[in-house]
């Protein structure tokens, strides 16, 4: 984390990103744990930067709902709950689905079909792929969930509807966030986390949306029964 080098709006922008980024790579990781509490000194101290951006960054992180903020004792990571998991795969199915109809009736900006710069896009989002499931099937949590958010963020880019991929790409984290929380309780992850990526990409490429929202659908149902198991104990 770089340290400010004054207090101009960009400086200060750019670290706000910057931290909001860091600390929510330390939530994924694990390394921030639910409940776990913090103040922005703190945060301050550990990267060697001034309140303000921190502060900002804590508050964005929270409008985001992956911490909570308390007024007189600072922030603390979010707890979610199986219930939290299930709404979040709901919504996000709601924006896919959107995205799949766009497909079908051609309101989207990804060109016509055999559009090389369509096949440009979806053989890097195929390679997102490729490595999402490597890291899956070797049950690496933190190379996986990287690649993931890569993987749909260059998707939903297809779909021409910048609101959208963003908005998707915050329902991506936020999942995230909460199944992190459950699935850091296994030991070993191999053979337990979804690895459809490449099969989900032929589909939308052959515009089979048919096949897209079975795999879709097998995705969300492996998703949810997963960490209702695990948050049972």
């Amino acid at each position: 984390m770089p340290r400010s080098s004054g207090n101009g709006a960009v400086t200060r922008s750019t670290l706000r990103q910057q931290i909001a980024d860091a600390l929510r790579d330390e939530v994924l990781a694990g390394r921030l744990q639910p409940g776990q509490e913090f103040t922005v000194k703190e945060i301050a101290d550990q990267y060697g930067v001034s309140a303000t951006p921190v502060r900002e960054a804590l508050v964005d992180l929270s409008a985001q709902g992956l911490l909570d903020a308390d007024q007189h004792r600072g922030f603390r990571v979010h707890e979610y709950s199986a219930e939290d998991f299930r709404g979040m795969i709901e919504a996000r199915d709601l924006v896919i689905e959107g995205m799949f109809h766009a497909l079908t009736t051609g309101q989207h900006a990804s060109g016509q079909p055999g559009d090389p710069r369509v096949a440009a896009v979806l053989a890097g989002v195929r390679r997102r792929g490729e490595e999402a499931q490597r890291a899956a099937a070797a049950g690496d949590l933190t190379v996986l969930i990287g690649y993931d958010l890569r993987f749909w963020r260059e998707l939903a880019a297809l779909f021409g509807n910048p609101y959208l991929a963003d908005f998707l790409h915050r329902l991506r984290v936020q999942t995230w966030v909460c199944a992190v929380q459950h699935l850091r309780r296994l030991r070993d992850l191999r053979g337990e986390l979804w690895a459809g990526h490449t099969e989900l990409v032929d589909a939308l490429g052959a515009r089979d949306t048919a096949t897209a929202r079975s795999i879709i659908a097998g995705y969300n149902a492996h998703s949810i029964a997963l960490i209702e198991r695990l948050a049972s104990g």
